[in-house]
């Protein structure tokens, strides 16, 4: 019989998170207390700046229970933290998770999510190293708290963009917001879940390592990942560097995928491409003499890096420009949680 939450109560299930967590998790050589007290306690390295970041997940509004494993659901919540590490260059170290949970859940998809935690953590040699649980009402979330370090002098902010700068993007903007639409469009569809939109959007992929090669090279004046869609968080950069940006639509990759299929629910796929969010793709720029030297890090990490746009006078606003020349109006700009 499959054990519950209820069964073993809150300092059972941290036992055997501890467990599992000393058992398939890493610990660095720097974290002096881990899991177990009030507080972790670690020693910073010399020459690095340490990194904080939190983001939650809540059940229903950041992914839909039906249509993801509990490991995945894991990943997909580590993340997203992972990738705002790598957006400012930096590598993360340590997580504090807090979840809120139903008491009728098996300990056994407790245990899963956490190997989904571990899963992303362990590439880096990062630990889990402490957190909180509680009962939730209606629903599940999941809390995490990330810290990381990145060398002093190589941070890349959103600040640090300036006219002539050319604009570039990883990946292919567009494939997880394409991945929901499709989940919500045949919700009782099965096969979905091996559909190459739907693992993107459930398990998108962080560029962390890339950001960290980005920021060492000194070439970004201004970096962000996509999670609040590609127009929204260029539009953060814009406001923090106080400048304009000019984004030539012809050049925004699309990938095979999205091609093929996101005409199955909207007659306006671009506007998924440059309003929808959740891809975690790194958005930066660059002076124009740097960007064949970036063009060629693709390689190393076998990601796509395109050329889609450049840096303007902050009065000429944000455009973005069909192959005439003319404004390509977008429907929604970027993701707010309260809109």
């Amino acid at each position: 019989m499959l054990e519950k939450v209820s069964d073993i109560g809150e300092f059972g299930l941290i036992r055997r998170i501890n467990d599992l967590v000393n058992r398939d998790g890493l610990r660095s050589e720097r974290l002096s207390l881990g899991i177990g007290d009030d507080t972790a306690s670690f020693l910073p390295r010399p020459g690095y700046e340490l990194l904080v970041t939190c983001d939650s997940m809540v059940e229903g509004r950041h992914y839909l229970p039906q249509h993801i494993s509990f490991m995945d659901l894991g990943r997909r919540a580590m993340t997203i933290n992972i990738s705002d590490i790598g957006a400012m260059g930096g590598t993360p170290l340590y997580a504090l998770i807090s979840l809120g949970l139903r008491a009728e859940m098996f300990v056994r998809d407790v245990e899963e999510i956490y190997r989904g935690f571990i899963a992303e953590l362990n590439p880096f040699g990062a630990s889990i190293i402490g957190g909180n649980l509680t009962r939730s009402g209606n629903g599940m979330f999941i809390d995490i708290t990330l810290l990381g370090e990145v060398e002093q002098g190589k941070l890349v902010r959103r600040s640090g963009a300036k006219p002539g700068d050319a604009i570039l993007v990883t990946g292919y903007p567009g494939q997880a917001a394409a991945g929901l639409r499709l989940l919500l469009h045949t919700p009782n569809d099965a096969s979905l879940a091996r559909h190459p939109l739907v693992t993107i959007y459930n398990i998108p992929p962080h560029r962390a390592h890339l950001g960290k090669a980005i920021a060492q090279t000194g070439f970004a004046t201004a970096m962000i990942d996509t999670s609040d869609g590609f127009l929204g968080d260029l539009g953060h950069i814009c406001e923090q560097s106080k400048v304009g940006a000019k984004i030539w639509l012809d050049k925004l990759p699309t990938s095979e995928a999205f091609q093929k299929h996101s005409h199955e629910f909207t007659d306006r796929p671009m506007d998924l491409a440059l309003g929808g969010g959740e891809d975690y793709e790194l958005l930066f720029t660059v002076d124009r003499g740097n960007v064949d030297l970036l063009n060629r890090m693709k390689n190393r990490f076998k990601t796509k890096v395109t050329h889609i746009g450049e840096v303007v006078e902050p009065n000429e606003g944000i455009a973005v420009l069909d192959n005439c020349g003319k404004r390509y109006v977008v429907g929604k700009k970027g993701f707010d949680h309260f809109l």
